[in-house]
């Protein structure tokens, strides 16, 4: 057994953690899947975690070793096997796990391995689990990287700093969910009271499952489909490598979680899951950098948290009392007092306005524009090979789905452009375009960069703010025009139901084909054709000139013929695009503007 936590365990529970990871991945892929077949938790946290050890093994400075007395590594064969969608692509210098942190900065050898994960973790995250472990991970680094020799007290007081940091990341947390688990964790371990390493592994690892189980009773739409959280389920995960690394064997309770705590039971009906996105009543993002102490930070993110939503401030991690750099992002209305709330606290600079207006009519569709201005470009997420050729022959940079902060930021580089817009094209990318965006503030990519987020929701968003773009404009100009036509352009979505399900729109069954309008169940039908047709009178029937439909890989080959003889039967006055997008789940996507 181990009674310190050194930089060569650290590197085995990385690998054995991601290890088991990759086996349990479908699992917890399956507990966030009601009822359309997106969950994906389980992949995010493969694939953020995975990027955490790309950035070790690309660092040249600190080379695997393994101590005799410490026993053998873990299978490295297992941790680095995958299937193709899991790998996360990393430039052949090691640019996506950011650049090398001099061992001196880190404090200790430890340390620095610690900083390396965080670091790639934070490049690499996908959605909010893989956004919120790269949190852990730097709260580890953070109270870790000073400490000469890691016993189990340390070992609590940094799960506590981990859950501290997680639970900062998120300007509205919610119980029930990995931060419970996190918190849990840390708890176990400071109630333990001992410089016993194993002890205090094992006490984190059993409170944290303790927590998940009872997630269900804290998260309403978990109790109606009788799951736990899929991200605190990987957190646990991740807990019991690391007693398995600290210990030398197998942590008994790694599994202890049976299949029915789990997993839905048979004949429960899953509530469908809510996405962590923006509320549309705010029309305006504010972003600007600012000088102050964190004490005024404190004041100001209550202030903003009054004013808007999706509030995240982040710091450069200047003690308290010292004056830091910090990035504030919120959405408001009242853009006067957003920043007012910054000079208040400090000196704000950089300061940066988008305007949504979801409710406004954009400009007429012309074409697209790309080419003529090399400074400026666009980032576009998407995937299938139809979809991407259309943005592509529009001049843009086309990234496939569910991509890494690395990958953004690989991409961003690749257009040599000094002012890119960013098109996430879903809600749970959002969050990743973001950090990319705060990479690129920071000079990741280069000094006089700038970039720009327009949270479009739907690749048909996308199209309509491609349309209006002009480069002989003023950036901010433009920028606020492209999200002006995406807020105007109502996305709907037809797929097949996963599972069952109880929805807004009623019960459906597996195999059903459920209609959303703005990522809302709307339709429940038996029959695909007949429930497209059903979605585009729904959509139709609160006004629309325009209706750009964009068929997937599973459609049938005559369903755009007889959309658009069903379209001009029934809305004669009505102009309709259609493209054949290749799109993987939804056999249908429609923009209507």
């Amino acid at each position: 057994m181990l009674q310190t936590l050194d930089a060569a365990a650290l590197r085995r529970w990385c690998a054995g953690g991601l290890a088991v990871l990759r086996r349990h991945q479908h699992e917890i892929n399956e507990l966030n899947v009601y009822p359309v077949p997106d969950g994906d938790t389980g992949t995010n946290l493969v694939l953020t975690l995975a990027s955490a050890e790309e950035a070790l093994r690309t660092d040249p400075a600190e080379p695997q070793r393994t101590d005799p007395a410490e026993g053998s590594r873990a299978d490295p064969g297992e941790a680095q096997r995958t299937d193709p969608a899991d790998v996360s692509r990393t430039d052949p210098d090691g640019q996506g796990a950011g650049p090398p942190v001099a061992a001196d900065d880190a404090g200790s050898a430890h340390g620095r391995v610690l900083r390396r994960l965080a670091r790639g973790a934070l490049l690499g995250a996908r959605g909010n689990s893989g956004v919120i472990m790269s949190q852990l991970l730097r709260g580890l680094a953070d109270a870790l990287c000073d400490v000469p020799v890691v016993r189990g007290r340390a070992l609590a007081v940094a799960l506590r700093t981990a859950s501290t940091a997680a639970y900062a990341a998120v300007a509205r947390p919610v119980e029930g969910t990995l931060l419970t688990v996190a918190a849990a964790a840390a708890t176990g371990a400071e109630r333990a009271d001992t410089d016993d390493l194993p002890a205090v592994a094992r006490a984190a690892a059993n409170a944290a499952d303790q927590a998940l189980a009872r997630t269900p009773e804290q998260l309403p739409a978990l109790a109606r489909a009788g799951v736990v959280d899929a991200g605190g389920r990987g957190l646990c995960l991740l807990l019991h490598a690391l007693v398995e690394v600290v210990t030398g064997t197998p942590s008994g309770t790694r599994t202890a979680l049976s299949e029915s705590s789990t997993r839905p039971p048979r004949g429960s009906a899953p509530a469908t899951a809510v996405r962590e996105t923006g509320s549309p009543d705010f029309c305006y993002e504010v972003q600007y950098l600012l000088d102050a102490e964190p004490a005024a930070v404190d004041l100001l993110r209550v202030e903003l948290d009054r004013l808007g939503d999706s509030l995240v401030v982040v710091g450069d991690g200047a003690g308290p009392g010292e004056t830091a750099t910090w990035n504030v992002h919120v959405h408001v209305n009242d853009v006067g007092a957003a920043i007012e709330a910054g000079v208040v606290a400090g000196r704000p600079y950089q300061i940066r306005v988008t305007r949504f207006a979801d409710q406004a009519v954009g400009p007429e569709p012309g074409p697209a524009v790309a080419a003529d201005n090399p400074e400026r470009a666009a980032v576009v997420v998407a995937s299938g090979p139809g979809l991407a050729a259309i943005l592509a022959a529009e001049g843009v940079t086309v990234v496939d789905e569910n991509p890494s902060a690395g990958e953004l930021l690989d991409a961003i580089r690749r257009t040599g452009a000094r002012q890119v817009v960013v098109l996430p094209n879903d809600p749970n990318t959002q969050a990743v375009a973001g950090l990319a965006a705060e990479e690129v503030e920071a000079g990741a990519v280069g000094p006089g960069v700038r970039v720009s987020v327009v949270p479009t929701r739907s690749p048909v968003q996308a199209l309509a703010a491609l349309a209006v773009r002009d480069p002989s404009r003023r950036f901010d100009d433009d920028v606020i025009a492209m999200a002006e036509a995406a807020g105007a352009c109502r996305y709907g979505e037809v797929c097949h139901a996963g599972r069952e399900a109880l929805t807004v729109a009623g019960r459906c069954q597996p195999g059903d084909v459920l209609g959303l309008v703005d990522g809302e169940v709307h339709l429940i039908g038996a029959e695909l054709v007949s429930t497209c047709a059903a979605l585009l009178d729904r959509m139709l029937g609160g006004g629309g000139e325009l209706v750009t439909l964009l068929s997937g890989a599973d459609a049938p080959a005559e369903l755009a013929d007889v959309l658009r003889a069903h379209l001009a039967q029934r809305w004669p006055f009505v102009e309709v695009h259609h493209y054949s997008g290749g799109q993987p789940f939804y056999p249908l996507l429609v923009g209507v503007e």
